[in-house]
């Protein structure tokens, strides 16, 4: 077992920089006096990060504000151009790109073809896409946070592929982060698809507000990103919400792992596509699945009447292991099938404190659409340098 200590004076001041902009971000401008209310922090200290970060343009003042008494007070807000960051997405017939500000605002896209790259094809063009982002819309390049990625599969500590993509053989054991690091310049961060799309809604979402809540990922497989208590949940080997792979049908479908009956083969989009009969899932868009719903599909509406109960059973075990607000439902599955799905999976099993009022419904769609894993890749390097880290305030010793 590790020991653990205190930390030294500059990460604590790093943490206190970190709740304030994460009181801003949540509640919108908010005045020093009102942040000394909500950090609990000395007048003193919110003066000193206030006026620090201002100087380094990541605060900006609003205009002053007239109260019943006293002085009239100044808000301070996210500054917008103070940072921005990079979010890369690669599939297995594309790499896409997009260039955001430190308010999640997308300022420049950037959108090639490929044919189920290799690394030795993906990283140049990745690459490519990430200088043609900074090309295209000119700013101090002091201000680029980084670069997100965010691929299927799962990945080891420092960004290190630890299982192969099914759509995209060849990255097995692959050193993402450290290779693309080597070839843009500043650092990269990377995250299974599920989780940068939760970060994605917790930065600039429908869950910016909430501490804790599941995301559900639809896409050719499902997947869950996880925050607890306002913390990224990973997991000790960095794969935690492999609920795909959660037998739900015993001695159901066979699975790819292996087992029978997992939740993989009856909520995703590759199930979708098997019960359509689809051979080629790349013939089938996201705008092709928008036209049959419009045309009233009998057979998408079958497809997600049959996924409901499965799905009604993972929103169950969720609910009953973790306690989320909510549990959001998103991914590259077409926000229609969401809602689709959303409508067949109600009514839900019984929470367990059904006499507790509750603020929120306990199914939300999420926000950020088809871009969804894309957005939550360009939140990756916000994410990492402004949510409060309270993982350094008690470090490990003996190291």
């Amino acid at each position: 077992m590790k020991s653990i200590s205190g930390t030294n004076l500059e990460q604590a001041k790093s943490h206190n920089r970190r709740v304030v902009i994460e009181a801003i971000r949540t509640r919108g401008p908010l005045s020093r006096a009102a942040l000394v209310r909500l950090t609990a922090l000395s007048t003193q200290t919110i003066s000193n990060i206030v006026e620090e970060l201002v100087a380094s343009e990541l605060l900006k003042a609003e205009a002053l504000q007239k109260i019943a008494r006293g002085q009239p007070i100044t808000p301070y807000s996210i500054n917008p151009n103070g940072a921005y960051s990079i979010g890369l997405e690669l599939e297995r017939d594309r790499a896409i790109g997009v260039l955001t500000d430190l308010s999640g605002k997308v300022r420049a896209r950037v959108e090639k073809t490929a044919n189920r790259p290799a690394p030795a094809e993906a990283l140049p063009l990745l690459a490519s896409i990430a200088d043609e982002l900074y090309q295209g819309f000119r700013f101090d390049r002091t201000r680029l946070l980084g670069v997100g990625i965010a691929m299927p599969g799962r990945y080891a500590t420092e960004g290190v592929t630890s299982l192969s993509p099914v759509t995209l053989p060849g990255w097995q054991d692959f050193p993402v982060a450290r290779e693309l690091a080597g070839l843009v310049g500043v650092p990269v961060l990377v995250e299974n698809d599920a989780t940068a799309a939760a970060i994605g809604e917790r930065l600039h979402g429908v869950a910016r507000a909430l501490s804790s809540f599941v995301y559900l990922f639809l896409g050719g497989g499902i997947g869950a990103g996880m925050f607890l208590d306002g913390h990224v949940y990973r997991g000790s080997r960095h794969n935690a919400g492999e609920i795909g792979h959660v037998i739900v049908v015993p001695g159901g479908l066979p699975c790819s792992c292996g087992k029978r009956g997992c939740l993989d083969r009856y909520v995703s989009l590759g199930s979708l596509y098997e019960h359509l009969r689809v051979k080629d899932p790349g013939e089938y868009s996201p705008d092709t699945l928008e036209a049959m719903l419009d045309a009233n599909s009998e057979a998408i509406d079958a497809w997600a009447a049959a996924a409901a109960e499965p799905l009604r059973q993972m929103i169950d075990f969720l609910e009953l292991s973790f306690d989320p607000q909510t549990i959001v439902l998103g991914g590259s599955m077409p926000p229609s099938l969401l809602q689709r799905l959303a409508q067949h999976v109600e009514p839900l099993y019984k929470p367990v404190n059904p006499g507790i009022e509750r603020s929120l419904p306990r199914i939300i769609i999420g926000a950020t659409g088809r871009d969804t894993a894309l957005l939550g890749a360009a939140a990756l390097p916000i994410f990492s340098e402004t949510n409060p880290q309270f993982d350094v305030l008690q470090k490990p010793v003996g190291r």
